[in-house]
């Protein structure tokens, strides 16, 4: 209220004697709260008593400013005692419903639920094509094919093989579990190879390789079934002896069924090791809406492939283990199980043993098998997890008020309920006009935009959030391989006489400050030499880190210069007159000496700093603790989906609000906005500039792993752009009356000019 009463005061003051409009009302021309005028826009024939469609009193009262609306307005229908018989237009009702609701976290079980439920039931259900598929090419026989054909078909209604695909089944839900349970909306991007073995080694990762080998070996068993002849059991007859006179028949070990068994065991683990290593529980979100079966059916050619390929690869693998580790299993089996070995046969974990051909085709054909149903599993449930959900802006029940979009926005729900939230606020703020509208809309009663109050602050909130961690993020970039101040200086800001040691302007990072003007020296200048003044060093970027300009935050170019040989007549004109710099300079040694540390911290210090260089010079230790650049580069960026779904429903509302605004909600929090964006796009340009920093995407590959996170920043960047160029272009030369710093208009100018 105090706000619109200011706005009102500033109005009238611009119309002078001419205000002849009632009270609440916009004279054309009239600028954004807070913003100056705009240039002459369509004249308003109605505006918007604040009082409007309470329903408590019936007609005229005094009227309060309701946040203006600039562009068109048209007047309702007159009906006789009413609001609207005055001819202003009534805000749409918005109720605001009292009473019990339910938490954010209780709409993730309703969401994820059913998805989960029917990913799981279609993975089921196309179990029994794929064990068909494999019952099929396991009895290949291309000389007899009708033989062939008809055993497959007969094969398929055998009791065992109905078995396999109900235990098969209960492998797959128990790996869809897990999926579920290990999903991320955000990977977890290692940045350092002892970091990616911590993972491997974490208590959770463990349990999912232990299960997943299990599982594995539960499906290979079922494929030595279907298989049949010399796969299907782990005991046999045989004659151990040598000679077949006093030969009796006894229990020996099937080598190949065991051979199945282990190879199962070590896919299952090879898939959940990749499965952690290529971040596969990561969920990417399309960037173009599809159906599900459209989905399923581009991404069916590169799973098929996929799979064919990485079972070659882990069969091969699990051969050369084999090869030097297969005796201790087989030991081991016979000994617990009183088995013999059969002499007749050539060892599989000889060279001649692993160079039988139907014995690697049979194990790769159980290894395609497998990885396809898990992937089958993976992928629907990628496919339902990401589909776009429909979050209503207003409750239609009390109870549902926290299902509500805003509501979710500014909560804290699970990652996967913001990020769908957030992608729901990106496709209505672009293809849904009647849902714009309910976000533009007022309270009854008070006329309040909670809708666009509530979207706007947690879309300005991760925005802002995402600026600061790039300026840490520059900032520890700038600081590496600087050296460090001796343990135990004192920093002392600087201080003007008579002003407080802390302001708005020195608190902000050298990062997000407005650049300072060109100085232009002469050749001949002392800029960079002990003889310059903090002044004009400070100005041409050489800061003094012993003087009073140096802060906490340095720009990558600092230089470490010596002591000044004596004080110019600058010197106290920036920190005050000769008489008053003394008090500061001995308020300065006395807190030094008071904050000196211990000398037993001091040698503590340093011997770790000592350890610290003793370590990093040998190779096999920076092999495991140096950071690799690129990754740690995507780990700022892992989230930036959501920064990226914020920044283009942000946009999009504001350039729609331009025509269908009714009431002038999104002008309030313009500024604002404006501000967040251009600070964001400097500090985002800062980013590109920084070493072992690409400015150029790298090329994805079409695989069946999505690796896009790893190009987020690129995308975040384009849409950052194009987000301040979607507002520039609607709005046009109106900006100017927004009042920004002087740096960002003129970041906003080269917008309008298209020189950005």
């Amino acid at each position: 209220m105090e706000a619109a009463t200011g706005g009102q005061r500033a109005l009238l003051r611009q119309v002078g004697p001419r205000a002849a409009l009632p009270a609440g009302c916009a004279p054309p021309g009239a600028g954004l709260a807070g913003g100056g005028a705009f240039p002459p826009l369509p004249v308003l024939s109605r505006c918007v008593p604040a009082g409007a469609g309470l329903g408590d009193s019936v007609g005229p009262r005094p009227l309060t400013l309701s946040p203006l609306r600039l562009w068109g307005a048209e007047p309702m229908s007159p009906h006789p005692a009413h609001p609207q018989a005055l001819g202003w237009r009534v805000p749409p009702l918005v109720t605001v419903q009292v009473g019990g609701s339910r938490s954010p976290h209780a709409v993730s079980p309703q969401v994820l639920g059913w998805r989960v439920a029917a990913a799981v039931t279609w993975s089921v259900l196309l179990l029994p094509i794929c064990t068909a598929a494999f019952i099929v090419l396991s009895g290949l026989d291309p000389f007899h094919p009708v033989r062939w054909i008809s055993n497959s078909f007969n094969d398929l209604y055998t009791s065992y093989v109905i078995f396999c695909i109900f235990l098969m089944s209960v492998v797959i839900i128990v790996i869809s579990i897990f999926n579920v349970e290990f999903y991320a909306v955000v990977p977890s991007i290692p940045c350092s190879r002892l970091a990616l073995i911590g993972k491997i080694i974490h208590p959770q990762q463990v349990i999912h390789s232990f299960v997943h080998a299990i599982m594995g070996m539960l499906v290979a068993w079922c494929a030595t079934v279907m298989t049949k002849g010399r796969f299907q059991f782990l005991a046999v007859s045989c004659t151990p002896s040598e000679s077949l006179e006093d030969a009796v028949p006894q229990m020996c070990l099937n080598e190949y069924h065991l051979f199945f068994l282990l190879s199962g065991a070590f896919l299952g683990y090879s898939y959940s090791l990749f499965y952690l290593i290529n971040n596969m529980n990561y969920l990417p979100f399309p960037i173009i809406q599809q159906y599900k079966y459209l989905r399923f059916r581009r991404s069916l050619p590169l799973l098929i492939k996929h799979s064919c390929v990485e079972s070659l690869y882990f069969v091969r693998n699990f051969c050369v283990t084999y090869y030097f580790f297969g005796y201790i299993p087989k030991v081991w089996i016979c000994t617990t199980m009183d088995l013999h070995t059969d002499c007749k046969l050539h060892p599989l974990d000889t060279l001649s043993g692993l160079l039988d051909l139907s014995l690697f085709y049979h194990t790769w054909l159980s290894g395609v098998f497998l990885l396809m149903t898990w992937y089958i599993a993976w992928l629907l449930f990628k496919i339902y997890a990401t589909e776009s959900h429909h979050f209503p802006i207003q409750p239609t029940f009390a109870q549902e008020t926290d299902q509500c979009l805003p509501k979710i926005l500014n909560s804290n729900p699970p990652l996967l309920i913001k990020f769908l939230a957030l992608q729901d606020l990106m496709l209505l703020s672009q293809y849904s006009p009647v849902r714009r509208q309910e976000v533009f809309s007022l309270s009854q009663p008070g006329g309040h935009p909670h809708n666009w109050t509530a979207i706007s602050r947690e879309c300005l909130s991760l925005l802002s959030d995402l600026t600061q961690r790039l300026i840490a993020q520059q900032e520890a970039a700038a600081a590496n391989g600087r050296a460090k101040p001796p343990v135990g200086e004192l920093k002392v800001p600087p201080q003007t006489p008579g002003k407080p040691s802390l302001t708005p302007e020195a608190s902000m990072s050298p990062l997000v400050k407005p650049s300072l003007m060109p100085v232009k020296t002469s050749p001949g200048s002392d800029v960079g030499s002990p003889f310059s003044s903090p002044a004009l060093s400070y100005k041409m970027g050489a800061v003094d880190v012993k003087s009073s300009w140096h802060g906490p935050v340095q720009s990558p170019h600092v230089v470490r210069r010596g002591p000044k040989l004596w004080t110019s007549v600058s010197d106290q004109q920036m920190n005050g007159s000769h008489h008053e710099s003394f008090p500061l300079l001995s308020a300065a040694r006395a807190g030094s000496e008071a904050v000196q540390p211990r000398f037993i911290y001091t040698w503590l210090q340093n011997k770790q700093e000592q350890m610290k260089n003793f370590l990093s010079k040998r190779a096999l230790i920076m092999y495991f603790f140096s950071k690799h650049p690129e990754a740690s580069i995507q780990a700022v960026f892992s989230d930036a989906q959501m920064h990226i779904w914020a920044l283009e429903g942000l946009s999009h509302l504001v350039a729609a609000s331009f025509t269908e605004d009714q009431f002038g909600v999104v002008q309030t929090t313009l500024p604002a906005i404006l501000n967040t964006l251009l600070t964001l796009q400097e500090v985002v340009d800062r980013h590109f500039k920084l070493p072992h920093v690409s400015s150029k995407p790298p090329r994805l590959s079409g695989s069946l792993v999505d690796t896009s996170y790893k190009t987020l920043r690129f995308a975040l960047r384009a849409s950052l752009k194009t987000a301040l160029y979607r507002i520039t272009t609607v709005f046009g030369e109106h900006l100017n009356a927004v009042q920004v710093s002087t740096e960002h208009k003129k970041r906003l100018q080269q917008f309008l000019d298209y020189k950005e």
